[in-house]
């Protein structure tokens, strides 16, 4: 089992310091007067926390580095990519945002404080993973912590690759008002979710490999059901409906939502 003094005095740096983080965002949201801009800091959020959280853990170097490594990466490229988005449609909003906007026409901003904050214990709860393994002072790594990473990388370059895929389609002038059925986007609706699901499989398995890994489950469970019941599949499906109407519905019979399989007819 793991030194729960020591996990319990990790756990505090990676609530505090996302929950300070996003007060500031807040405010920039504020200035900015665009709430999307969380999304970015969501992600990159998790870099300031890995790597604080393993230079004053007590665990092995060379795993909690490579972790470290993984998270930043991830969190980089992920964070970097919607910041080009957001950045892109400025000062225009997500339109997640504009819709909680119309729900909450009164005191707006103190919905969204809440809802940025939200975001910082989220963070925090996705952290657990990491700071199982920065616990762990075991030499070398086990078999569990190389799958880990093999299945982290091919989520990485699964989304690196619909990404590129879909940014290529929309290039294009001829596919305005069309659907993206390219590549990955062939065999699932939202292959970059799915990617981004088994990024936290990797982790999970990752944990495995330090004593009670096993707890670090509900991390990709949670980002499951964010991903195809909250914030991802469900909002992007009811904004592409009203953008492509029947070509839309059409993918949807015939594409898997989430996990990728060969198209039906």
């Amino acid at each position: 089992m793991p030194e729960w003094a020591e996990f319990w005095r990790l756990m505090v740096f990676a609530l505090v310091i996302p929950v300070v983080m996003m007060a500031g965002v807040w405010l920039l949201a504020r200035v900015l007067n665009n709430a999307g801009i969380v999304d970015i800091f969501w992600s990159y959020g998790f870099i300031p926390v890995a790597a604080v959280c393993a230079a004053v853990a007590q665990g092995n170097v060379t795993r909690n580095f490579i972790l470290v490594l993984m998270v930043a990466i991830w969190a980089a490229r992920l964070g970097t990519y919607l910041l080009i988005r957001v950045a892109k449609h400025h000062p225009e909003e997500d339109g997640r945002y504009a819709t909680l906007r119309r729900q909450f026409p009164n005191r707006t901003w103190l919905m969204f404080f809440g809802f940025f904050e939200a975001q910082g214990v989220l963070i925090a709860l996705l952290s657990v993973p990491f700071v199982l393994v920065f616990i762990n002072g075991a030499p070398g790594l086990g078999l569990l912590e190389y799958a880990g990473v093999a299945l982290w990388l091919a989520g990485m370059l699964g989304e690196s690759a619909a990404d590129a895929q879909l940014a290529r389609f929309r290039k294009n002038p001829a596919n305005k008002g069309k659907t993206c059925r390219v590549g990955l986007w062939n065999y699932s609706r939202h292959p970059n979710y799915f990617c981004e699901w088994l990024v936290w499989v990797g982790y999970f398995l990752y944990a495995l490999g330090s004593p009670g890994g096993w707890m670090a489950v509900y991390a990709p469970a949670l980002m499951y059901f964010f991903l195809t019941r909250i914030t991802g599949i469900k909002a992007t499906e009811e904004h592409a409906l009203r953008s492509r109407g029947e070509d839309y519905r059409q993918y949807q019979r015939t594409t898997n939502a989430f996990f990728p399989w060969w198209p039906r007819a």
